[in-house]
């Protein structure tokens, strides 16, 4: 089946006002990438929509870091990904035909979006509206503007005739500079008069680019959409723009959460990525980030100062404050913190307790165990209902690699026990605090390995230094 829409997405660019160590498509964006969110909406957009399509990326700057990332990242879409590249960078609508000399399928295709990789908070509902705009209407193009009382640095549309222009900045009369009404670089097109049309632009231009806007005219078959909400189309240029687009974004991604059921303290000092699931019921304080691909169910609280970062909570969980958790799950109704470290690995079951300044790495906790002081639980297992107490290590490293601790349920391991691993210690066991453990101990034992107590009255002196 042929595709009926290719959607072109321009990430040539270099973006050197960025100021970072990365071609622009790359640069940093709510835990992705400013390219992975055109790629999504577009994507979103033609499955909403049931359509058949493909996008087609047009590379430059650092095309092969470009490409790579891509490869890595989306190479079980359900949508092809074409590459064009764009040798030297010559306009927007050198840009475009790179894409219709590289990407063959294109001329199968009805209609044609372009977007930037730079506008990250253009989402698949702004393509809906083009999309129908262009089929309903029966136009041959349609472009997306917004006013602003800033226009600098925007083509100004110029409406007249049956159709518009749109005017670049360099080439704007004193007269035009006044208009608010700007382009947003967001355009949806029909193919055949794509194709048509871009072999007669030209770059007899202040700029000495071939722009894409010369598609359209003010007595063209073309309409402009004027959207209220002239943040959907910010680009990002330097670093200032990029921090808006993420609060853009995480914004509308807590708003939309609210509308849901989600209770946020303080919307103004929360950080809630876009790629973030949050269930009614549940309860976000101030200073809480939530990031990548976490999964929050219903009725969690997490309070102030607390980090999710790729993680799924289950219904009930409590996450107490200034805890931090990274790539872990957190079964029903158990409670983390306050100062709760969970490491990549982490498997906290249903009802259990990581108390204040506890750490856990690759371990599996079961049900009901807790484990609630100043303790390290490292590559290990722990039973149900077992109880850990406070100080206790898991010795899991020689030097070389990484052992295992194992310990059964309904234990006792009493304060200041270390084990050294790989040891095991069986269901229903007691170890006395200060053991250091190194051999493993069957079922119902009792353990204790520790020196023995020496007590040498009115030796105190001997050891007592004076202050004199």
């Amino acid at each position: 089946m042929s595709d009926k829409i290719g959607i072109v997405i321009l990430a040539a660019g270099e973006g050197t006002r960025l100021k970072l160590e990365l071609p622009k498509p790359l640069a940093p964006m709510c835990n992705q990438t400013l390219i992975d969110f055109p790629i999504q909406s577009s994507m979103e957009f033609l499955e909403k929509t049931k359509q058949s399509g493909h996008l087609g990326l047009v590379l430059g700057h650092e095309k092969e870091r470009v490409s790579s990332y891509i490869d890595n990242n989306f190479s079980e879409s359900k949508f092809k990904i074409h590459k064009a590249t764009q040798n030297e960078q010559l306009g927007t609508a050198d840009a475009v035909n790179s894409y219709l000399r590289d990407v063959k399928s294109h001329s199968e295709t009805e209609v044609t979006f372009i977007l930037c990789a730079d506008t990250p908070v253009i989402s698949s509902n702004e393509l809906e509206i083009l999309h129908d705009k262009l089929i309903n209407e029966k136009r041959d193009a349609v472009a997306a503007t917004f006013k602003t009382e800033t226009p600098k640095g925007y083509g100004r549309i110029i409406r007249g005739g049956s159709g518009f222009k749109i005017v670049e900045e360099k080439d704007a009369t004193e007269e035009q500079r006044y208009v608010t009404e700007v382009n947003s670089g967001f355009y949806a097109i029909k193919t055949k008069f794509l194709v048509d049309a871009i072999k007669n632009i030209d770059n007899k231009n202040n700029s000495g680019e071939f722009y894409l806007t010369d598609l359209f005219k003010e007595d063209g078959n073309v309409e402009a959409i004027c959207f209220e909400e002239a943040d959907v189309f910010i680009g990002v240029n330097d670093l200032q723009q990029l921090q808006r687009a993420e609060k853009i974004l995480r914004w509308k991604k807590m708003r939309e959460l609210r509308e849901e059921g989600v209770r946020f303290i303080d919307l103004s000092h929360t950080y809630v990525d876009p790629s973030v699931s949050i269930a009614s019921g549940s309860v976000i304080y101030p200073n809480v980030f939530i990031e990548g691909n976490s999964v929050i169910d219903k009725n969690c609280t997490i309070e102030p100062g607390s980090i999710i970062r790729n993680s799924h909570l289950e219904e009930g969980v409590e996450i107490k404050a200034y805890s931090h958790l990274e790539d872990v799950v957190v079964r029903k109704q158990a409670a983390i913190g306050p100062y709760g470290r969970l490491r990549p690995g982490a498997d906290i079951g249903e009802e259990s307790k990581i108390g204040n300044f506890v750490e856990v790495k690759k371990a599996v906790l079961k049900k009901g165990a807790k484990v609630s002081h100043l303790s390290y639980v490292g590559d290990a297992e722990i039973g149900e209902n077992t109880n850990i107490g406070c100080g206790f290590i898991t010795c899991n490293y020689d030097g070389a690699q990484k052992h295992k601790t194992i310990i059964g349920k309904d234990c006792f391991i009493g304060s200041d026990t270390q084990m050294v691993a790989p040891v095991e210690v069986g269901d229903g066991s007691f170890v006395a605090s200060g053991s250091t453990i190194n051999q493993s101990i069957p079922s119902g034992s009792f353990a204790i390995a520790r020196s023995k107590q020496v007590t040498k009255e009115n030796m105190a002196k001997r050891f007592l230094k004076s202050k004199n």
